[in-house]
């Protein structure tokens, strides 16, 4: 069938030649999914090993992680012997918050 009409043979389609669909110049439209929800937004968020970063929330009292220790408890919970090294005051946990925790800077021409 020859459709001389430009729009192709699916409808209204706007075509460039005979390669498909006209391109968009590499334009992203306005629809904001979760992947790109943060675009364009500047300001700053916790890195991911940081007390409320992505992973280090996950070591605190009410985390995935530090929540087991607390249900084991003893020397285990964030007050306890072995637990409290762990807390972002602790030794071991201090030390991942003030090496690899802080905040970075989001938002556009930022490659973080």
């Amino acid at each position: 069938m020859n459709n001389d009409s430009g729009r192709g043979s699916s409808g209204p389609t706007p075509q460039d030649s005979h390669v498909g669909p006209k391109s968009t110049g590499g334009k992203v439209g306005p629809t904001t999914t979760p992947a790109t929800a943060g675009v364009g937004l500047t300001g700053t968020k916790p890195k991911a090993f940081d007390a409320d970063g992505a992973i280090g929330k996950q070591f605190t009292e009410h985390g995935a992680i530090g929540s087991v220790g607390e249900a084991v408890g003893g020397p285990l919970s964030s007050d306890g012997m072995i637990g409290k090294q762990f807390t972002a005051e602790g030794s071991i946990g201090g030390t991942i918050q003030e090496t690899l925790g802080g905040t970075k800077k989001t938002g556009s021409g930022n490659s973080n």
